[in-house]
């Protein structure tokens, strides 16, 4: 696979808070057409390192590289023109807009609109974030519920939403930060569906999950983090079952 290939690549980042480094020089990447997960106990680093591959963060050190491309300085906005979308820890909808309208935002980032409306996007330009936000909200089954206003919906259904959101943009690059927070095991089983669905399309996904067991299904290789560094790495079931990695789980 060549870097251009790669998907989502970090090499050597790191982040400090004073005297303290947060991430401490991790590679990391996250191939198309896979699921890779990151895990680890609280306090290991993985929001942080989530945020610099997301653009929510500068590090202080390293590269971060999108299909090739250095985009360690870009902030979060321009990586969403390029194709990287993400989700958050703390659900992000926007309350007085409907389903449909939430999920259209996602769409206009990537087409070049803005959360006023369509209006100010060409013809061809409109078609296409209808037609994204329409694939979304089926995918997520919220086609039903695409009039309401967001705030009628429930915590689990509000996760389906930021997901549609961000698939709406139509990324090459999804990140998930625990995307399973909140869902009943009806959702948790469509979200695990739509995941791999993705993946087979060729998209690269990167989540950050505390359910082992919903990693251990999904992923296909994982990375763990502890004290700001990846102590180990490679395909779910070698690494879930390696000793050290119990240990640094233990220590949570």
């Amino acid at each position: 696979m060549t870097t251009a290939d790669a998907g989502l690549v970090s090499r050597g980042l790191v982040r400090r808070f004073g005297g303290i480094t947060a991430v401490d020089g991790v590679d990391l990447a996250v191939p198309p057409g896979r699921i890779t997960a990151l895990i680890g106990p609280n306090g290991a680093g993985k929001s942080t390192l989530f945020d610099c591959l997301a653009g929510a963060a500068r590090p202080d050190a390293g590269q971060v590289l999108l299909a090739g491309r250095d985009i360690t300085r870009l902030p979060d906005h321009a990586r969403a023109r390029l194709g990287l979308a993400r989700t958050f820890q703390q659900i992000a909808a926007f309350p007085g807009l409907t389903v449909e309208q939430n999920v259209r935002v996602g769409a206009e980032q990537r087409t070049g609109g803005t959360a006023r409306g369509l209006l100010g996007l060409p013809a061809p330009g409109r078609a296409a974030a209808r037609a994204a936000t329409d694939r979304a909200l089926r995918l997520l089954q919220l086609d039903q519920v695409r009039d309401w206003p967001a705030d009628r919906l429930p915590t689990g259904a509000l996760r389906l939403l930021e997901l549609a959101r961000a698939l709406a943009a139509t990324p090459r690059v999804l990140l998930l930060d625990e995307p399973a927070a909140g869902l009943d095991p009806a959702q948790t089983t469509r979200l695990g569906t739509v995941l791999r669905a993705l993946a087979a399309e060729g998209l690269a996904l990167l989540l950050v999950e505390h359910d082992v067991e919903l990693v251990a299904r999904l992923a296909d290789t994982v990375y763990v983090m502890a004290a700001g560094r990846v102590i180990a790495s490679g395909p779910v079931r070698r690494v879930l079952a390696d000793p050290h990695v119990a240990r640094a789980w233990g220590a949570a």
